[in-house]
């Protein structure tokens, strides 16, 4: 599908989030939002927040082993949430 002056719609909505300051929080949304199929099922089920601010990646996992075990993975995550992006989205993850 194309709009007005010719360019394809999916063209036109970059532009126009560009515009808006939005680009980032809809990366953000997207790798989120694949966070099962990123980390695993057992880590999905264990995460209770989710969350990117300020390029840092906030996980709340309700298991500490869990968490101590990710802790050690901190590079892992930030590349597969990186690589998905395909831009630096996170340089940094905490653990609550």
């Amino acid at each position: 599908m194309r709009n007005g002056d010719g360019k394809p719609i999916g063209k036109a909505l970059d532009e126009y989030f560009r515009a808006l300051g939005m680009t980032d929080k809809l990366y953000e949304t997207k790798v989120l939002s694949r966070w099962e199929e990123l980390m695993g099922k057992a880590v999905a089920a264990r995460t209770t927040k989710l969350f990117i601010k300020e390029k840092t990646l906030v996980l709340e996992i309700n298991s500490s082993v869990m968490r101590d075990e990710l802790a050690l993975h901190k590079k892992i995550i930030i590349e597969k949430i990186n690589g998905v992006a395909q831009k630096v989205l996170v340089e940094d993850v905490y653990f609550k």
